[in-house]
């Protein structure tokens, strides 16, 4: 089937502000969509409500309208611009909500507009919990026993029936808004209250708990052929009972039989059909009994979504940009994986480790519940690729920028000694430091898979990364020859806590490292496992044996240190500022090397740079690419607090730094430095002092009288 020619002029709807549950992965998934249409002829006329974005820069779109993502503002912009076709898939749940409204309303049909990527239909019955359940019993796949309640008088009488707990999700919403697990009657009607006001169609799934299930996602791709394809499956670390966004997942899939996956593709393609996907990509949900395998369907998103980003850069295939092209009538079997060359409609495969780890932000909310459930409170993530969990996972932990060097060993570890063994098992932030410490401690296996039902092979792993930094605490860093330090590196310890555990220096782990002969190896993200040469330069660091594959050229080039993970304070304003900096600096000449770890951004696009460094914004692993690099020089400047943090140690290494210099940040940054500056210039400032302790800030209170405001420096 070729690119339809019988529509010209697509409307495409973003997802509107940065919110917990729908953050900057529709800004990538929708940048991709303006491109693809853009590149093939057709006028884009594109509707968003953030100005901080890539996606809502005028060169994106034919036409960008900065305005309200409602029914009504969006039916105005269509008696002014007449599309032929409508693109809701790339803009989240509010995308998806404001489409089902306008088709509901009858605008759609009164300006002949067609909904593309994925009809009416196949959006309700992806999203009604009702309509959803009753599909999938029509393919002979089960849901959980559930019921749908209208009024808090129909809730009631359903847990009367099925008992407590239960699990309590309102139709076409986002991020879990709504949703809970009621123990009892007050819980029971506190969330359905919130329920019935957030669901726009008046309506609660309830259904029995599968609390402690394991949790599988599969991330699936169809056309308007029949043609469906597995783009990855992603399994989560944290069971049943705590929300996708906010669990660590892992890809591929680690603790599934043979067996157990079959079966899960091929309820994913029943799945796929019987909705009506024709021409787009899925999340699909399952839970799977750990005690018995009884598998059940959790939910579908008949969209892309946060989980599209992540599966899009774990394995580089470009999910959002081939759903696009689907939406315009191309078949997966025409087109291309822009990675290999080879069809768009081969599964990827994938020969290396990937996790996600949620980044949350409860610090700046005192008070706030930090127990994770079924309403998402994540307000960023970051993903780490390695050649083992192991590795994979310390290096997601020194990703989040949490002042924490990996899993423990790093002096940086508190407990709540009298509700430790609660904590093993109580899902929050700090879980699996408290899972490593039990485990240092000498608690068995089974014994931290029965508080916190995580599946004993990730528990298993985790022991491992614990048993080693046992070995290396009662050893001085000139006693740790290649065998023992390599394990380490392996197995994802950072230098920063080989140092500690050493009782030495990172600079000095770094230099025995390498004196060691011990460097880290570069990898491509293929799509393939190797079995395609790849055509672009994604790549990730590993200590595993085997040789870089990185391709340098005679180019100038220039690295520039993304942003990382989103958070209160530094979001993707800054992911902006890098792709522009990438386009500049090609635009002159240089090849443009970008270092970021958050896969919900255009920076993170196999596209956006000559290379791109899946890895985290340490001095370590920056360093390690620098070398790898040689580049021209490196940009701090636009990545916010992060890079910026990283520009005097670099310097101190002999890294060459352009635009603005580390000795004007620095003056910048510092408080005290910057005070000084403001007195040489006399500049008119609040009166204000610095302290470097608790003592002085009580002194310097005194001076100046209360109220006070505290800023630290370089935040």
């Amino acid at each position: 089937m070729p690119r339809r020619t019988d529509i010209n002029k697509i409307l495409l709807i973003g997802s509107g502000p940065i919110v917990i549950g729908q953050a900057c992965e529709f800004d990538y998934s929708g940048t991709q969509a303006c491109k693809v249409l853009i590149e093939e002829g057709y006028q884009v006329v594109l509707v968003n409500s953030n100005p901080a974005t890539i996606m809502t820069d005028p060169q994106m779109a034919t036409r960008t309208y900065v305005e309200p993502l409602t029914a009504t503002s969006l039916t105005r912009i269509i008696e002014i611009e007449r599309p032929d076709a409508l693109l809701a898939t790339m803009g989240g749940q509010t995308g998806l909500n404001c489409a089902v409204e306008l088709a509901n309303s009858g605008v759609l049909d009164q300006y002949n507009v067609e909904l593309i990527g994925c009809d009416l239909h196949a959006i309700q019955t992806g999203e009604d919990r009702r309509l959803f359940a009753e599909a999938m019993a029509e393919i002979g796949l089960t849901c959980a026993r559930s019921g749908y309640a209208y009024s808090l008088a129909d809730a009631e009488a359903l847990a009367d029936n099925m008992g407590y707990p239960l699990v309590l999700r309102p139709s076409y919403t986002l991020g879990g808004a709504g949703s809970g697990i009621a123990h009892d009657l007050q819980e029971l009607r506190e969330y359905v209250s919130q329920g019935l006001a957030l669901s726009p169609a008046g309506e609660v799934l309830v259904e029995e708990s599968v609390y402690g299930w394991k949790e599988i996602e599969m991330e699936m791709m169809r056309d308007r052929k029949g043609n469906c394809i597995v783009i990855c499956s992603i399994e989560n670390v944290d069971a049943m009972g705590v929300h996708t966004g906010d669990s660590i997942t892992v890809a591929p899939a680690m603790t599934l039989t043979k067996l157990e996956y079959q079966r899960l593709v091929a309820a994913s393609h029943l799945i796929m059909e019987k909705v009506g996907v024709n021409a787009g990509g899925s999340n699909i949900q399952f839970a799977i009994n750990p005690e018995d395998g009884r598998m059940i369907v959790i939910e579908m998103n008949p969209r892309v979504s946060r989980s599209s980003a992540l599966a899009s850069k774990a394995t580089g295939y470009p999910i959002a940009k081939i759903a696009s092209k689907l939406a315009i009538g191309y078949a997966l079997d025409e087109l291309k994986n822009d990675v290999t060359g080879a069809s768009a409609c081969f599964e990827p495969a994938i020969d290396y480790v990937v996790v996600k780890y949620p980044r949350f932000a409860f610090e700046k909310f005192k008070g706030t519940e930090t127990v994770l459930g079924t309403r998402m409170k994540a307000v960023g993530e970051v993903m780490a690729i390695g050649c083992c969990f192991e590795e994979a996972l310390g290096k997601a932990i020194r990703s989040l920028e949490t002042g924490r060097a990996g899993l423990g060993a790093d002096g940086k570890d508190e407990f709540e000694e009298d509700r430790f063994w609660e904590y093993v098992g109580l899902p929050t932030e700090q879980r699996l430091f408290y899972i490593a410490e039990a485990l240092r401690r000498g608690f068995s296996v089974d014994a931290v898979y029965q508080a916190s039902k995580i599946d004993p092979w990730f528990i298993n792993r985790i022991k491992a990364i614990v048993d080693e930094q046992e070995i290396i605490r009662d050893m001085s860093l000139l006693e740790l020859d290649v065998a023992t330090m390599g394990r380490a590196k392996r197995l994802g310890l950072a230098d920063a806590q080989i140092a500690w555990l050493t009782d030495s220096q990172e600079n000095e782990v770094r230099i025995y490292r390498k004196h060691l002969g011990l460097l880290p190896s570069f990898r491509l993200v293929d799509t393939c496992a190797a079995e395609f040469a790849s055509k672009t330069s994604y790549y990730y660091k590993t200590y595993d044996q085997g040789v870089s594959e990185t391709r340098l050229t005679d180019r100038p080039r220039a690295v520039i240190l993304g942003a990382g993970p989103n958070r209160i304070g530094q979001g993707i304003e800054f992911d902006y500022c890098c792709v522009h900096a990438t386009y500049a600096l090609a635009d002159v000449g240089y090849e443009t090397v970008m270092i970021n770890c958050n896969p919900e951004t255009v920076s993170t696009d196999y596209d956006t740079s000559d290379r791109l460094y899946f890895e985290p914004l340490t001095f370590e692993d920056v360093m390690d690419v620098i070398e790898a690099e040689q580049p021209t020089g490196v940009l701090v400047t636009l990545g916010g607090q992060t890079p910026l943090k990283l520009a005097q140690p670099l310097v101190a290494a002999g890294v060459p730094i352009m635009g603005t210099q580390p000795e004007a940040i620095d003056l910048a940054e510092d408080r005290e430095r910057c005070a000084e500056l403001m007195d040489s210039l006399a500049v008119t400032y609040p009166p204000s002092g610095t302290a470097a302790s608790l003592q002085e800030a009580y002194q310097v209170a005194e001076r100046l009288g209360f109220p006070i405001l505290v800023r630290p420096s370089y935040v």
